[in-house]
């Protein structure tokens, strides 16, 4: 009998303007509500946090405005209806405001084992796949789900 399949994530967005310029307060100042309702979210299973409880200071590169989210979901429908949710959408609808505009894929999604917490180094390098080579299994976005997914 095969483990139990969760769903990790991983997303990239690179700040307009340092955390702490009173330009990002919008959303500095909310993130740990968007997190925490995560959290309480059917479905959550983990997420890369640093002892103060936020991803803020975890790097994939030497850009300081470069921010980073890795998490770990029971399936793609509990990922999606967070993403998608009230909470979480009314920021998505706003990250113009904070964020540069994307000029490559800045999601990976990938299915794991149950139990497993991926390390930040896979999740950009999944992320450096997609880029690199297109959706697989080893490396997708929202747009490339299958219909075969666990």
């Amino acid at each position: 009998m095969s483990a139990a399949r969760h769903i990790a994530q991983f997303n990239v967005a690179r700040l307009r303007y340092s955390l702490d310029d009173p330009r990002s307060a919008g959303f500095r100042d909310n993130l740990d509500r968007v997190n925490a309702a995560a959290k309480r979210m059917p479905g959550f299973v983990w997420i890369l946090e640093d002892d103060a409880g936020t991803a803020t200071n975890f790097r994939i590169d030497d850009d300081p405005q470069m921010l980073i989210n890795l998490s770990v979901w029971e399936s793609l429908a509990h990922l999606r209806t967070f993403v998608f949710g009230p909470v979480h959408k009314s920021f998505l609808d706003k990250r113009e405001d904070w964020f540069e505009p994307p000029s490559a894929p800045y999601l990976a999604l990938w299915f794991i084992d149950e139990g497993v917490r991926p390390a930040l180094e896979e999740g950009a390098a999944r992320l450096a796949h997609l880029r690199a080579h297109g959706a697989s299994d080893y490396a997708f976005g929202w747009e490339d789900v299958r219909a075969s997914a666990p």
